[in-house]
């Protein structure tokens, strides 16, 4: 059996990318004020995690294939504000509407053509975290939005379970 290498990370958004959660905590719709600050309709400033615009260009400089699974319910505003981040040009794939992670993965998988176990996914919920380990994917619970350090956590932790597999793999000849 081939090694599998880290193809696609896959990232939540709320509380994950950006410091709200766009359905419970925010009004739509979002716009730029006059100052360039990303706003809702009452004037409510919209902040994301300082490092996230330097980590996606990184990551799409380095030709990962960036996805989104997000579970949230008000899909517009979501896509709303990863386009006033100019986030949208770094994704290939946006999986955003209510239900599980699971469904998300599924769908990334049979648009992608990239196995589970070439996915790397990012996530402030633990059931989700949970959930879509259970598939295969390498899934790394984020506690206080992404970060280079996550990020570089999250490539070991893959790169670890690589290893282990490999093993599993020589053991069971």
């Amino acid at each position: 059996m081939a090694s599998k290498n880290l193809k696609m990370i896959v990232f939540d958004l709320d509380r994950t990318l950006w410091q709200v959660r766009v359905d419970k905590e925010v009004t739509p719709p979002f716009k730029r004020n006059s100052n360039g600050v990303v706003v809702d309709s009452c004037n409510y400033a919209i902040d994301y995690y300082p490092q996230v615009p330097q980590i996606l260009q990184k990551l799409y400089d380095e030709e990962y294939t960036l996805g989104v699974a997000s579970r949230i319910s008000e899909t517009k505003g979501a896509r709303q504000l990863l386009k006033l981040f100019e986030w949208d040009k770094y994704f290939s794939y946006l999986e955003i509407f209510p239900g599980k992670k699971t469904k998300h993965f599924n769908n990334l998988k049979k648009q992608s053509g990239i196995d589970f176990e070439e996915m790397l996914f990012f996530d402030d919920r633990l059931r989700n975290i949970q959930d879509v380990s259970a598939l295969g994917v390498v899934s790394v619970f984020v506690r206080n939005g992404v970060n280079k350090l996550v990020i570089e956590e999250g490539k070991q932790q893959f790169a670890a379970c690589l290893k282990t597999s490999v093993v599993n793999n020589h053991n069971s000849i």
